[in-house]
């Protein structure tokens, strides 16, 4: 079945809604396995983010869930697919972005440390993914970026999220897999 993007992510959202875990790689790939989600797709510019939200709620993080995930799901569905190809930043990278935007409640003129340290996170997470070099996979860079993300709420403000040990489930649906060269590729 076909689904558009305002679908898959209202589905997105139905999935999340009653997870309880805090890790976010968990949830992410829980709804990765969905028919609605493609092995590659704008729709993870969505899960990403928001799988975070929940894992960073779910270990008592505080905000408000629920218009959290509204916020992010207006933010994301701006973003086009392939961004990291045509615009150099990856949708994982920027979903996540948002995502500690919109927890910090940083905007373009925010001052605070936050602003800060909304930029040292992407950078960071930019610089790693770039190392690895492409060609492009979401699976890849959504577990990257949560893993750093994880790490980073731990490190900042001792919000401690689980990842556990990452073994991607997906490289044999991906033509263009990196296979050794991917951290997550299964050993």
């Amino acid at each position: 079945m076909e689904y558009t993007l305002d679908e898959k992510y209202r589905l997105i959202k139905k999935e999340l809604i009653d997870n309880s875990s805090k890790n976010p790689i968990e949830i992410a790939k829980s709804i990765m396995h969905k028919d609605f989600v493609n092995i590659h797709g704008p729709e993870h510019h969505f899960l990403d983010g928001a799988s975070f939200l929940v894992a960073f709620k779910n270990a008592n993080g505080e905000i408000n869930l629920s218009k959290a995930i509204d916020m992010l799901a207006e933010r994301t569905i701006k973003m086009p697919g392939a961004m990291c190809g045509f615009w150099g930043i990856c949708g994982a990278i920027a979903s996540l972005g948002a995502a500690f935007s919109i927890i910090h409640e940083t905007g373009p003129l925010s001052e605070n440390n936050y602003y800060k340290d909304n930029m040292e996170f992407t950078s960071f997470v930019i610089k790693k993914m770039s190392e690895i070099g492409g060609p492009r996979c979401c699976k890849r860079n959504a577990f990257l970026s949560l893993i750093y993300a994880s790490q980073f709420v731990e490190k900042k403000y001792k919000i401690k999220m689980d990842t556990g040990d990452v073994v991607c489930e997906f490289s044999a649906l991906n033509k263009q897999c990196l296979k050794s060269k991917c951290p997550f590729f299964p050993k």
